[in-house]
């Protein structure tokens, strides 16, 4: 089991990043979080199967349709099972 943080950069508000992240996280059972920050990034917590949150980390560097991923900023970190759903934060 695995647990990463990740800020996006570039265009990826206003483009449904979040929502689109959302559902790809429930579709591989994943849990955790994902906001808009007030920098202009989006920022994630996925914690799951290994395999999983790989899956959606490299997903996070291409997004959804209409957003220019410039970079990615990644730190895995010590799964800690704290979560029970995947939730948008406004």
């Amino acid at each position: 089991m695995k647990r990463i943080n990740v800020i996006i950069y570039g265009r990826v508000q206003g483009i449904l990043f979040r929502y689109n992240t959302k559902r790809l996280a429930e579709k591989l059972n994943l849990s955790g979080w994902v906001r808009n920050n007030s920098d202009g990034t989006v920022e994630a917590v996925f914690e799951g199967k290994d395999e999983s949150v790989d899956k959606i980390t490299k997903w996070c560097y291409k997004g959804p349709i209409g957003a220019k991923v410039e970079k990615i900023e990644k730190k895995e970190e010590k799964f800690m099972n704290e979560f029970n759903n995947f939730t948008i934060i406004y």
